[in-house]
């Protein structure tokens, strides 16, 4: 896959997320880390976004950036949800991506940057 479509998909995965992912653009052994995980293979990234389906509402990932170079892609975002507690506070993380593509054009690197701390989103979650 071109470097150009994948960077097509991934607008229209952020645009409609967690909803409908697009998950043949990643190697069967993507390396992903954010603040909170580590792992590989794209079956546990699949079970992270259904993490998210189920126990998230209204997630929105907004696209604030995206930009190719040779086999890199970084994105520029912000994640937001309501988190199910009776005070249904709403978080909001924003941050950034850096993916590699591997010889077959597909994603086999995803690590996530947060802009704030751990520390920072667990404050958001005070009534």
């Amino acid at each position: 896959m071109a470097t150009d479509s994948i960077v097509e998909v991934l607008k229209a995965d952020y645009a409609r997320f967690p909803e409908d992912q697009t998950y043949d653009i990643y190697a069967e052994d993507v390396f992903f880390k954010d603040p909170m995980n580590e792992f590989r293979g794209v079956k546990q990234y699949r079970k992270m976004i259904g993490f998210i389906q189920r126990w998230f509402k209204q997630p929105q990932l907004e696209l604030k950036m995206i930009e190719q170079s040779s086999q890199d892609i970084t994105t520029r975002w912000t994640l937001s949800w309501t988190t199910p507690l009776p005070w249904q506070p709403r978080v909001s993380i924003p941050g950034w991506t850096e993916m590699q593509l591997n010889e077959q054009g597909k994603i086999c690197s995803h690590v996530d940057h947060w802009d704030i701390s751990k520390w920072a989103v667990v404050k958001q979650l005070r009534p």
